[in-house]
């Protein structure tokens, strides 16, 4: 029988111990090897980065283990990738977990690997004004997603490896789509822009999707906060991309859902009786908000606001027949479409992406109560 968390457990476990039974409920369901899907890609790379700063802060080698696994498995002695669609930002995602191997080993198959895939980005297709196709098959199309799938990835390898064109790279990329996303009323992300007008959902006039789709917006504060862990202070874009941030998180706060603390999916039309609250976008904007706070570009007042999120979505799990937690109303992938496209998605349970979204929070959030906040 399938049983809702008590009460007592939520008061009594920890951010980081509800980060562990997340962890804890991937490992027991997948070997490292099988975690799908069967190619290099970011669902499995977003679940293992929440798994790496769990390792971090715990100091638990059970997780170092179990990601180092999942990479080894796909890439090769001479640093090639295997099952990896290369002309995906998706795919080069997974490529941030080659650092702390690397850093750890000083296995130079890990460095090589990341120089086969980073580099991949200077001749990397992209619309008239310069910005990054999100995949092959769409051209044109730059999707707020994909400044997650290759920002901190290029960015870490200009900072380890001292190339610093890709600072100037991913600064780019994140000013144009922010230029272009941005609505002026709301102060939200749209979806997509296609500069070409030519995608079904793109605005005959504007190019941009139709609507705020909330994992879409959540993925863009969360990559740049990983960016300027490696990004100079003194790099010239660097005061543009922190307003970014705190235009977009100030402008989300005013649509988190009163009663649940949490936000929807359509993040902007939760009067609507078919919209739905979504537990991975709701993580990822908590974690954004608690790091920004972290970090000191947000006011400390908004850790209110990360609390009450965070506590909405534990307030959503349960526990299964095997005591694992149970992480549920997440939005299984999506490509662009019209509100009542995003309204239709099915949900699923302790899907990759959305367990990592949680894992993130949960280790944001930890930090947050370690520093009495």
């Amino acid at each position: 029988m399938n049983t809702s968390v008590s009460s007592h457990a939520q008061e009594t476990l920890k951010p980081i111990q509800w980060a562990e039974k997340a962890c804890e409920a991937l490992m027991t369901k997948f070997e490292p090897e099988k975690l799908p899907p069967e190619r290099f890609h970011y669902h499995q790379g977003v679940f293992l980065s929440g798994m790496t700063k769990v390792w971090q802060q715990t100091g638990d080698d059970q997780y170092y283990d179990y990601m180092k696994s999942w990479v080894d498995s796909h890439v090769q002695a001479d640093g090639m990738i295997e099952k990896i669609k290369t002309d995906e930002l998706d795919d080069i995602q997974p490529g941030v977990l080659l650092y702390p191997l690397y850093e750890r080993t000083g296995d130079e198959r890990y460095k090589k690997a990341l120089y086969n895939l980073v580099p991949l980005m200077k001749q990397w297709k992209s619309n008239p004004s310069g910005g990054f196709w999100h995949k092959d098959h769409c051209p044109n199309q730059m999707w707020l997603d994909g400044l997650y799938m290759g920002g901190p990835i290029a960015v870490q390898f200009g900072s380890v490896f001292n190339e610093p064109e890709y600072f100037d790279m991913w600064a780019y990329q994140a000013i144009l789509a922010a230029q272009h996303a941005k609505d002026p009323v709301s102060g939200l992300l749209y979806h997509g822009w296609d500069e070409t007008k030519q995608a079904s959902w793109a605005n005959p006039d504007t190019g941009l999707a139709a609507e705020f789709w909330g994992r879409a917006i959540g993925w863009f504060p969360v990559a740049l906060l990983e960016m300027f862990e490696y990004i100079p202070d003194d790099h010239k874009d660097k005061p543009a991309l922190i307003r970014i941030v705190q235009d977009l998180l100030t402008s989300l706060v005013k649509f988190q859902d009163e009663a649940t603390g949490r936000w929807y999916q359509v993040v902007d039309k939760g009067d609507r009786p078919d919209n739905w609250l979504e537990n991975s976008c709701t993580s990822l904007y908590v974690h954004a908000i608690a790091k920004a706070v972290r970090f000191g570009y947000l006011d400390p007042k908004y850790l209110d606001n990360a609390w009450k999120g965070y506590q909405g979505v534990i307030d959503t799990l349960r526990f299964d027949d095997n005591n694992q937690v149970v992480i549920g109303n997440i939005c299984i992938g999506t490509g662009i479409g019209d509100y009542a496209h995003y309204i239709a998605r099915p949900t699923s349970e302790n899907d990759l992406h959305g367990a990592g979204a949680f894992i993130l929070m949960c280790a944001e959030m930890n930090l947050a109560q370690q520093a009495g906040q």
